[in-house]
């Protein structure tokens, strides 16, 4: 992987790039991030899951900012989709986890109003983190009362998930950094809620068409975000950027 911008050069480990990039804690909530891969023309997914999009240089990426995070944060809809599991992190991410102050593992949490999860998922019958859910007061009782089993709930908000008060409860629980994998709804209520502090996009050298959705959906900010660009790589013929909010 070549670094384009700032200082050109050979990335001869992505993963030490990434975790040495500083990501400070704002007041009250943490430090969240958002990793999406989009086509030229701003598709997310192929036949509906984004595997389609990505190449090696990509998924070195993947693994590394969803190796900075605390927790790693999902919606519903992609956790369903991208038939996600447990993390399960290498021997060498383990020990630079712990060389950092974090846990081994991090831990999955799932953002989901109906709570319309399989229990059976691996995800929470082998997960060696015990995953979270973050729900609404709105949520079937009866599904809260079973995630209790092999979830920690948090309840925050009524009638839908109040991601602020996620945030700020995810914050009592000592999470310093969140990596967000999506879906486009999360990720716009997130924008919403100007909630996003660091934008790591990839862009895979493809036209895909059709009526794929792009990374936000959802009720329009009251402005769009300044966001400015903190770095440029090159690898497999993708682009993988990384954009700060500006505050």
């Amino acid at each position: 992987m070549r670094r384009l911008w700032p200082d050109p050069g050979d990335i001869d480990d992505v993963a030490a790039l990434v975790a040495g990039d500083a990501r400070p804690t704002p007041d009250g909530r943490p430090w969240l991030l958002v990793n999406m891969i989009t086509s030229l023309d701003g598709a997310v997914t192929i036949d509906t899951r984004s595997g389609g999009l990505a190449r090696p240089a990509d998924k070195a990426m993947f693994s590394a900012l969803r190796a900075v995070g605390d927790i790693v944060l999902a919606g519903a809809g992609t956790v369903r989709a991208e038939h996600y599991g447990p993390s399960r992190p290498s021997a060498e991410q383990r020990s630079a986890r712990r060389a950092r102050g974090q846990s081994e593992v991090p831990r999955i949490a799932i953002a989901s109003r109906s709570l319309e999860l399989d229990l059976t998922w691996p995800l929470f019958t082998e997960a060696e983190a015990r995953p979270l859910v973050l729900t609404c007061e709105s949520a079937p009782r009866d599904r809260r009362d079973a995630l209790a089993d092999v979830a920690d709930v948090i309840i925050a908000g009524d009638i839908t998930v109040d991601l602020p008060v996620a945030m700020a409860a995810l914050r009592d629980l000592g999470v310093d950094t969140v990596t967000c994998e999506g879906g486009p709804h999360l990720n716009g209520d997130l924008v919403l809620a100007d909630l996003v502090d660091e934008w790591a996009l990839t862009l895979t050298p493809l036209l895909v068409g059709g009526d794929a959705r792009r990374s936000t959906t959802g009720p329009l900010p009251p402005a769009p975000l300044e966001m400015h660009l903190d770095r440029l790589l090159e690898g497999d013929g993708l682009l993988l950027t990384r954009w700060l909010r500006d505050r």
